[in-house]
């Protein structure tokens, strides 16, 4: 299964590329109440949820989790820090036994904290090395930048990826 939270649909690109790599069912986490679509809003929305432990409901309902053994996990870097929707995702759902893979793509800052707060929400699981590319800056106007040329050179670096990680 590929889980993924995409705003400018940058960690939807990388998704679907896993996806076209090694099949599986892709499932795009979606809020009850989705975040503004006021930038400087979501993030004084995100700030006070990450300050407040607040995890947001996920509408998003997955149904006979246990038939998977592999479990992707997309999101963008919010704030350095694993956006909260998907730390909602994490809680909701127990991985226990799986094998938990975290991909990424940020504003161009890394991935902060959010690789080693997904090992420590799945405790139980075997987490493999997480995959994380340069995607759009929101705050700066870039939007969707995975697509023609950068989709393909984003392809080959994946694949290389799941070469290594022993899943092609």
């Amino acid at each position: 299964m590929i889980v993924y939270l995409s705003r400018t649909n940058n960690t939807k690109a990388l998704a679907e590329i896993i996806h076209k790599q090694i099949g599986g069912t892709l499932v795009s986490l979606e809020l009850e109440k989705p975040y503004p679509q006021n930038y400087q809003a979501t993030v004084q929305q995100i700030v006070h949820e990450n300050e407040t432990g607040f995890l947001p409901p996920l509408r998003t309902k997955i149904g006979r989790i246990q038939q998977y053994d592999v479990v992707f996990v997309g999101f963008p870097t919010w704030g350095m820090q694993l956006p909260p929707p998907i730390k909602s995702f994490l809680h909701q759902y127990d991985l226990k036994g799986k094998l938990v893979i975290p991909f990424n793509s940020n504003g161009g800052y890394g991935i902060g904290s959010s690789f080693q707060t997904v090992a420590e929400l799945c405790p139980n699981s075997n987490i493999l090395e997480g995959f994380m590319t340069r995607g759009g800056s929101e705050r700066d106007g870039q939007l969707l930048v995975i697509q023609g040329a950068r989709a393909k050179e984003a392809e080959t670096i994946i694949q290389a990826w799941l070469r290594k990680q022993k899943l092609l």
